[in-house]
């Protein structure tokens, strides 16, 4: 270990072993850490018949995730499934969430009238390219809002709410009075994701659990199971290694999630005459929030949803009259995450009180009989460091979403800090300062043959 290495990844979280991998081109735990020392009932089985993960995301199946999993050559290691089912609560029930303008007709989500509407709405997204004019329909989506968009289409506020949080993925309602080339693209993502297998939904998810991703990082070195790692610190500020058991790895940068940097005194690793001189700021991180989440165990799958093996049910905000969204992530066996007739479920929003029994009660309720349930809330972090000044790139903490979406546009945009590259499809960008110039940049290019990545379909 006391080598020196460029860059040292504090971590096996999937956004530590993403950029791990792009860096260089549980069992039944759970019931230890809620119900310590107490014996787990027979009824649960074989603890390692189990591999939860802690906070699980489904991924987009034609998202930036999988093109990042594509260019690390991670697919190689790595078998998906196709999840069976995308659901939206509305109105106190569970709908399947219609992707298109065949879709829209047949749901029930909407009337006769609001169905026509919606499928003109779907039809214009489905249709629309940014490179062509012809498409646009009069609207420049750079300058045009979601919500004045909406409106031309005359759509009411209950599809607003499914197309918006359950299409499109926004966690609240900001993006309505934000320019709509976003929202529009989100939705041809879900669209595409949806088409590329040809499932019940967009999302797949591996037939193993996240902790067994840092095995498929190639082209680095890592050790497992390194107890207190610290990163050390020279005394100008800058971070120089990570020391464990004894043993200094020196390195260059150093990247890790906020826990392994939490806002502490700095003293006994810088001189308060070096913080003084150069203005060193001691804060690390902040909090922005906190999640509030139930884990479930089951012996059936989640009611109202066709009987899905693996599947994702959205709760808008408003539906429940909270400020944001409240997420149902469940697999089982059919994904090896736990034993022959189990089920996995978790609940999770952003926390508004410190009750998350009460809290997630609305998500609790829509699973049907529990065999155990265990309560959780951790913080939300987010760096607030001078990266560039002392050489730690941290990550932003998980949200409460079941989806990868804000946590791989987090890895892309730490990978542009520590590397400078830039998530771009062609190597040159468009100067503005210099009219007419075209300016060699570097770049992540992320534009991969999908079908290195495939998800088999339920048996």
């Amino acid at each position: 270990m006391d080598e020196e290495y460029d860059v040292i990844v504090l971590g096996t979280g999937l956004k530590e072993c993403i950029l791990s991998g792009l860096l260089s081109v549980d069992g039944l735990k759970l019931w230890k850490r809620f119900r310590g020392n107490d014996k787990p009932p027979e009824h649960l089985e074989s603890s390692k018949e189990y591999n939860v993960d802690m906070i699980p995301k489904f991924m987009m199946a034609n998202g930036a995730l999988v093109r990042v999993l594509i260019h690390t050559n991670v697919t190689k290691y790595l078998n998906f499934k196709a999840v069976d089912g995308s659901f939206v609560y509305n109105k106190g029930k569970i709908y399947k969430v219609p992707a298109t303008d065949v879709e829209a007709l047949k749901s029930p989500l909407m009337g006769l009238l609001e169905k026509r509407r919606a499928r003109k709405f779907f039809i214009y997204v489905q249709d629309y390219e940014e490179s062509d004019p012809k498409t646009h329909e009069g609207f420049d989506l750079t300058k045009v809002t979601a919500r004045e968009l909406i409106s031309k289409y005359g759509l009411d506020d209950n599809t607003i709410d499914f197309i918006g949080h359950a299409l499109a993925l926004h966690r609240d309602d900001q993006y309505l009075d934000e320019p709509a080339m976003d929202f529009v693209n989100r939705m041809k993502l879900y669209a595409e994701s949806l088409a590329r297998f040809q499932g019940g939904s967009p999302y797949i998810y591996p037939l193993m659990d996240w902790e067994n991703f840092p095995n498929a990082v190639y082209g680095g070195t890592y050790m497992l199971n390194k107890p207190e790692c610290k990163v050390e610190f020279d005394g100008n500020g800058k971070a120089i290694g990570v020391t464990s058991e004894g043993e200094t790895a020196k390195c260059k940068k150093v990247v890790c999630d906020p826990s392994y940097l939490p806002n502490k005194d700095l003293l006994d690793l810088i001189s308060a005459s070096s913080i003084l001189d150069m203005g060193y700021d001691l804060e690390q991180v902040q909090k922005v929030g906190r999640v509030a989440r139930a884990i479930c165990i089951m012996n059936h799958p989640i009611p109202n949803t066709s009987d899905s093996h693996s599947v994702q049910v959205i709760l808008p905000q408003k539906q429940l009259g909270r400020k944001s969204d409240m997420y149902l992530f469940c697999c089982s066996y059919s994904h090896n995450v736990a034993p022959k007739e189990k089920y996995i479920a978790f609940v999770s929003t952003e926390a508004e009180t410190d009750q998350p029994e009460i809290e997630l009660k609305p998500g609790i309720e829509l699973l049907g009989p529990i065999e155990e349930t265990f309560f959780d809330i951790y913080d939300i972090y987010e760096p607030i460091n001078k990266h560039e000044e002392n050489n730690c790139y941290i990550s932003t903490s998980y949200d409460a979403s079941t989806h990868f979406e804000s946590t791989v546009q987090d890895v892309i945009n730490m990978y542009t800090r520590i590397t400078g590259k830039q998530k771009l499809s062609h190597p040159f960008l468009f100067d503005p300062l210099i009219v007419g110039r075209l300016v060699r940049v570097q770049v992540l290019d992320l534009s991969v043959d999908l079908s290195a990545a495939s998800a088999a379909a339920e048996e």
